[in-house]
């Protein structure tokens, strides 16, 4: 072989090579496809219903050779597990990522290989098994669709061998398996196709976002040193009102870059397709929102002095600190916004934030007398792009608070009435037990 051809043979494998490694090796694992808690939710309402409407189309309507109804039922309840709550809140926890593929490996492969060989290989079954490949490959991720249909096909033919009686050793024609092998090299190429355009597009999206936010934060570095500037001159020999004001300017600034930043931060988070890291930090609560309020950039004196902090019990819980630190920002800013769309002049107590903990949960409120929320509005609050005034907001913040919130497992929840104001529960696990008392009328 010439030195030329060798180069080409070489560039080939480490073609190859590069490809298996990117597309097999490197690539995040994505066990649950498109998830969503309504995506869950609804795969088991299917998996119920499917299993009893097909049990009578194939038992009674168009009977099939083979149908047992007590399989059906059995496989029919695993569908009522990704009902649960603790099963479908937290689609990137472990037990979530387990139920998920048992269920549907149960489902799917092992079942339907197993049904295509108790009747013996007919068209129905067939047609049947050929869709399953397809619908297996459109719910989990490519590699584990692959592993999951082979080793529920071998699994379904050893339970075959078991449990055959009688059944003919049919199913293996060589048309039946070239429909099967073609529906598998073609959902394989499509899983495969799917998952790389994801991840593209999930590149794109985060590389122009970082382009964005080091484009803002260079100006926003500028204002930075402006507030420093303001600052230096109101330590210099000017008159006191002057200094007062020079000194007040900085602060705003100041609490204006960091805002803006924090809010670069939220709008990068949900350019993660709303999907966030497990978090692994243990927080103190009331130490938290301590924190976020006295860097609150607020707009005026009126703004801060209308909130009262109250401390009933507090709690450790496990979160991301900068992510909670940007719910009970994006909650303050809400809820100064619904005070301001009231009109009427702002006192102490109309922004309230109080933390407490009970039977392991703990809870911080956040709670105001501002317009509130119309009742036929508070199903869609938390809905992505969806605002109840355009004008001051993108529809991101809600959203984003209540995926940060279940990313520790907690909930985010709404109680409001027209006119009345709005409150939103935060709760979560406590993590070490209730770690402070302070009695309930303490407030800061």
């Amino acid at each position: 072989m010439l030195p030329w051809d060798r180069l080409r043979v070489h560039n080939i494998r480490m073609r190859v090579w590069r490809w298996v490694v990117d597309e097999i090796v490197r690539a995040p694992m994505e066990p649950i496809l498109h998830p969503s808690t309504t995506r869950l939710w609804w795969l088991g309402i299917f998996t119920v219903g499917g299993h009893f409407l097909f049990g009578w189309l194939w038992g009674h309507a168009m009977p099939q050779p083979y149908e047992l109804p007590w399989v059906r039922v059995v496989l029919a309840l695993t569908g009522l597990l990704l009902l649960l709550r603790r099963v479908n809140r937290d689609l990137t926890s472990r037990i979530s990522v387990w139920v998920f593929g048992i269920i549907f490996w149960l489902q799917l492969p092992l079942f339907f290989g197993w049904m295509f060989l108790m009747n013996e290989g007919n068209k129905v079954w067939l047609a049947s098994l050929c869709s399953m490949i397809l619908i297996y490959f459109h719910i989990t991720d490519w590699r584990l669709a692959s592993l999951g249909t082979v080793t529920g096909f071998v699994t379904a033919t050893g339970l075959f061998l078991l449990t055959r009686d009688g059944q003919a050793w049919v199913g293996f024609e060589p048309e039946n398996m070239t429909l099967i092998a073609f529906s598998a090299v073609m959902s394989l190429m499509l899983g495969m196709s799917s998952a790389n355009l994801r991840r593209v597009r999930l590149i794109n999206t985060l590389s122009t976002m970082g382009v964005m936010a080091h484009e803002l934060r260079t100006p926003l570095a500028t204002v930075n040193l402006v507030g420093d500037v303001l600052r230096g001159m109101a330590q210099s020999d000017v008159p006191e009102p002057q200094r007062r004001k020079m000194g007040e300017l900085s602060k705003r600034l100041k609490h204006l870059v960091r805002s803006m930043n924090r809010q670069i931060d939220t709008q990068i988070s949900n350019a993660q397709l709303l999907r966030l890291p497990r978090p692994t930090t243990h927080l103190q609560a009331f130490e938290l929102v301590q924190e976020v309020v006295a860097m609150y950039p607020f707009r005026a004196t009126r703004e801060r002095e209308c909130i009262e902090l109250a401390l009933e019990q507090d709690f450790t819980f496990i979160g991301t600190r900068a992510l909670f630190a940007q719910v009970l920002d994006n909650l303050i800013k809400n809820a100064l916004h619904a005070l301001a769309a009231a009109g009427a002049p702002l006192s102490p107590g109309d922004l309230r934030i109080e933390v407490s903990a009970h039977d392991g949960m703990g809870r911080i409120v956040v709670s105001d007398k501002g317009t509130g929320v119309p009742t036929q509005k508070q199903q869609r609050i938390f809905e992505p792009f969806y605002s109840l005034h355009s004008s001051v907001g993108n529809g991101l913040g809600l959203p984003f608070c209540r995926n940060v919130v279940e990313a520790s497992d907690g909930r985010l929840t709404l109680h409001s009435q027209p006119g009345q104001g709005a409150t939103f529960f935060i709760e979560l696990p406590v993590s070490d037990g209730v770690t402070a008392f302070v009695h309930p009328s303490s407030s800061t």
